[in-house]
């Protein structure tokens, strides 16, 4: 079991500027907004269904978020931290049909802006709220929250060991990690750009070994792994059954004109064995 190194590049864990440039553009809010007018939905019945297809921003959407929650295990009602929250899906879903208190984190200011916005706009402000900040320095006290949940971040985190740290840190013990992630060698071959990076220099990429090692070392335990390529290759083929224009509301509201080329980049790599996405689940142990 090897060791991860600090990624295959210079940067300091997801360079604040590098991760911010590659997620960051103006707009995101009123794009996703016109979108839901021309799919017809009246903005004042805006639900966090009808957010689904562009807010959760991870292979397989909300089902794969759904599947993360119910082997995470967590009575309804907690306090929850989202790590990497983008614009907010999996914190509205874990506030509106679990009933958790949830704050999420994200580097991105577009992301964390267009977050706030949306979940106003759904009136689930008092449950879920998002700030600016980085993970390798969370800005709680210890034992602030009963879990966590990273969805498709990892991947712009080379230095995981401190990261899990800080995660552990400010979780209860026996509080749980739940993490979904792509995870590969750090000298993975893939065809660059993909959804999480434009060039190999931004990607950090890391085997379900080594996030296990970080996590032992983080505080962790009772790690579970759980491999979702198959699950993955039936959502890509899902997708590609579909016919007709692509519906208004999607990921391309997030990712630009280059949406399909960095999404069949990804899924070229899952379905050549590449890479895969995991869910990861480990309980903080008790001190």
């Amino acid at each position: 079991m090897r060791t991860a190194t600090p990624g295959n590049s210079a940067r300091r864990v997801g360079d604040v500027s590098a991760v911010k440039d590659h997620y960051g553009r103006d707009g995101i809010f009123e794009a996703i907004t016109d979108a839901l007018v021309v799919a017809g939905i009246d903005l004042d019945e805006v639900t966090v269904n009808h957010l689904g297809p562009v807010d959760e921003f991870h292979v397989g959407g909300r089902s794969a978020t759904e599947s993360l929650v119910a082997r995470a295990g967590l009575p309804d009602g907690k306090r929850i931290l989202d790590v990497g929250s983008g614009v907010g899906g999996t914190a509205r879903y874990l506030a509106s049909n679990h009933g958790h208190v949830v704050t999420g984190i994200d580097l991105t200011p577009e992301y964390v802006e267009t977050a706030t916005a949306l979940t106003r706009l759904v009136g689930l402000d008092a449950k879920a709220g998002f700030e600016q900040a980085d993970v390798l320095d969370l800005p709680f006290p210890a034992e602030s929250f009963d879990g966590a949940f990273m969805l498709h971040v990892g991947m712009n985190i080379a230095d995981k060991q401190r990261a899990f740290s800080e995660v552990a840190r400010v979780l209860v013990d026996g509080g749980v990690f739940a993490i979904y992630d792509i995870i590969g060698e750090a000298t993975a071959q893939l065809n660059y750009p993909v959804p999480w990076a434009s060039t190999s220099e931004e990607s950090c990429l890391a085997t379900a070994s080594e996030y296990a090692v970080h996590l032992e070392g983080a505080g962790f335990g009772e790690i579970d792994v759980v491999d979702r390529s198959r699950f993955a290759l039936d959502f890509f083929a899902s997708l590609r059954e579909r016919t007709g224009p692509p519906p208004p509301i999607g990921l391309h509201l997030l990712m630009g004109s280059e949406a399909p080329t960095r999404y069949g980049n990804m899924v070229k790599a899952v379905e050549a064995g590449t890479i895969q996405p995991m869910e990861i689940v480990a309980r903080k142990t008790t001190n």
